[in-house]
């Protein structure tokens, strides 16, 4: 039941840029399911990670609002590495790919949408357990 990596797929959300800064807008026609929870990870110190996870349910768009970060993408049986740090350049997150955000810069602000509320009976936690699973 592997997913394949390119299943997780970059969004680009528009802006719109004048002598008065930048407005990035994120509508429905954006974002490839129904927004049911918004998160967001700051103050996080630069040699700590968060994720270390995988969703049975939950569909996730993750942006880095301010500053970078990197998120390890893992499907059980391949990885990627990818750095965020542009506010209109959002990664698209699929069900059964586990996922850890680390290298955190100084500032750094990472905006998570999800097509979920929150359900602590759908993630899965021990990565033993994600690797059964997505590898059946």
């Amino acid at each position: 039941m592997s997913i394949a990596l390119n299943n997780v797929k970059f969004l680009d959300i528009p802006k719109v840029h004048d002598e008065r800064g930048s407005l990035a807008v994120i509508e429905k026609e954006v974002i490839p399911f129904g927004i049911k929870r918004v998160y967001y990870l700051y103050d996080v110190p630069s040699d700590s990670y968060r994720g270390g996870h995988a969703h049975k349910e939950q569909e996730s768009v993750i942006i880095a609002l301010s500053g970078s970060f990197e998120v390890t993408l893992d499907n059980g049986v391949s990885k990627q590495k990818i750095i965020l740090n542009k506010p209109t350049k959002a990664l698209y997150v699929p069900t059964y790919i586990w996922r850890e955000i680390d290298n955190f810069s100084s500032g750094a602000v990472c905006l998570v949408l999800a097509s979920t509320n929150f359900k602590e009976e759908e993630y899965i936690r021990d990565y033993d357990r994600f690797l059964n699973q997505v590898k059946g």
